[in-house]
């Protein structure tokens, strides 16, 4: 090279030496985190943070990685119960590192020849697993809110193909549907009404007895509803709705099924769960995560479609450059079936974990965490001052401090400052959420390594938190 800058950037010398350290920085940290040292979220605000990396000064890839490090959340940590986002399995992290070093697309074939050909054996082992035939066909894309948009938009193709002069189109989902589904609507051009919202029973469920009669109502607006979406679970409360019964109302008026399974179609290679996703063989479509309980890195999601068909409807577009129109199925050429153009190599960090550890590696984890989820609940029932908002489904817990001589109002503010202590703090890290109307620490039992005794630490602390008098609103 003539450029003695560029030469160095390509070092192969200089690359071995950052990545060793690299390394080294990343085995330390995992080790600590996993055994509970330092802070599961070394949290600052906003303004702090920005100010800091404003004035840093770099010294070396080194010292830069540990001060990331050093400020970021660990989702490795045995105390982090905070968002739906596994601890990545170190090998599943060297895949990516390698996918990254590569810099292969996915779009063509011989783009991405060994990413290509795996993802299709990726998806096929998935589709088995949620009970589809030999008709069936999968891809990965970029998150489980492209992996809905995807699906619905091949929903849509499906229904204009049948009714090509439909103009008022609506989705059906429950109320506690992910915040994707809105957006989802707003980018296919459906209107306000067409976002039909279901009712909840009290487990926060879709109430069934509800579904018909605003179907019915729907279609008295003039809004044709191309697609029901089932939660497999909600995100909020971590309940699965009725997919059996979603199966049956859909084959009656002939609509298009749509699960979306992004944290909880894990289960489907748990032995002990797998059956409360009963019925999930009968969608049209499914989204289903491996950044959440699959330990691999964000974001990666396979949109599996029961009619293989149907994944090539969204996208029918001319681009001779790329693509070429061919008789035969043409599923090495990924752009033809999903959103993007170019795609990182997201399908080796699912093969070399299966290859490596097999499936039951995603059994033993699920599994566990589940396990642990209802140990928790369990204990949560039996505290007089917590409450309970729902017996969990998968991992996802929410519960709330009470006191018989506080008002809703009063315990809300109560539960949002024991929770903003306990950010600050950072020895643990939770969420919140709001039910109702009334704010609940949402928790999520994501780490294998978590152990009762961690779970046992945490409600105490939530509970000294409440007694302390220390809390701005006591």
């Amino acid at each position: 090279m003539n450029s003695s800058k560029l030469s160095k950037v390509y070092n192969a010398e200089d690359f071995k030496k950052q990545a060793n350290a690299t390394v080294e920085l990343l085995s330390n940290h995992l080790s600590n985190a996993i055994n509970g040292k330092g802070k599961a979220i070394p949290y600052k605000d906003a303004e702090t943070e920005y100010q800091f990396w404003n004035d840093f000064e770099f010294t070396s890839a080194e010292n830069f990685f540990e001060n990331v490090l050093d400020r970021s959340v660990r989702t490795h940590h045995k105390k982090y119960m905070g968002h739906q986002v596994g601890a990545t399995a170190p090998l599943s992290a060297i895949a990516g590192l390698v996918s990254s070093f590569l810099n292969n697309g996915s779009a063509v074939y011989e783009m991405g020849m060994a990413n290509n050909a795996i993802e299709r054996i990726v998806c096929e082992l998935l589709s088995n697993k949620v009970g589809y035939d030999k008709n069936s066909r999968g891809f990965l894309t970029s998150g489980g809110s492209l992996g809905n948009l995807t699906a619905l938009l091949a929903a849509k193709a499906a229904y204009l193909n049948r009714h090509p002069n439909a103009k008022r189109l609506g989705i059906m989902v429950g109320e506690q549907a992910h915040y994707s589904i809105e957006r989802t609507g707003r980018i296919m051009g459906l209107e306000a009404e067409g976002l039909i919202l279901l009712p909840s029973k009290e487990d926060f469920t879709i109430d069934e007895h509800q579904v018909e009669k605003n179907y019915q109502r729907a279609l008295e607006q003039g809004i044709e509803v191309i697609a029901f979406i089932g939660n497999a679970p909600s995100t909020a409360t971590g309940k699965i709705d009725d997919l059996n019964f979603i199966a049956e109302f859909c084959q009656k008026h002939s609509i298009w099924y749509h699960i979306d399974a992004a944290h909880g179609g894990a289960a489907i290679f748990s032995t002990t769960y797998k059956g409360d996703l009963k019925g999930i063989e009968k969608a049209d479509s499914i989204v289903i995560d491996g950044h959440k309980m699959m330990m691999l890195p964000a974001i990666t999601t396979a949109v599996l479609f029961k009619n293989g068909t149907d994944s090539y409807n969204t996208f029918k577009q001319k681009a001779d450059y790329l693509l070429t129109a061919t008789e035969e199925e043409d599923w090495s050429n990924l752009a033809k079936r999903t959103f993007e153009c170019t795609k990182n190599m997201m399908a080796i960090e699912w093969y070399v974990m299966i290859k490596a550890y097999s499936e039951d590696i995603f059994d033993e984890f699920v599994t566990k965490t589940y396990d642990n989820c209802r140990m928790l609940a369990d204990k949560i029932k039996q505290h007089p001052s917590l409450e309970l908002a729902v017996d969990p489904d998968t991992n996802i817990l929410c519960f709330r401090y009470v006191h018989r001589a506080k008002t809703d109002q009063e315990l809300n503010q109560i539960n949002k400052e024991i929770r903003q202590s306990l950010l600050e703090e950072g020895d643990f890290y939770i969420l919140q959420t709001i039910l109702n109307e009334k704010v609940y620490i949402r928790l999520n039992t994501m780490n294998a390594f978590t152990e009762e005794a961690d779970y046992d630490l945490v409600l105490k602390k939530i509970i000294d938190l409440a007694d302390s008098n220390t809390l701005k609103s006591q």
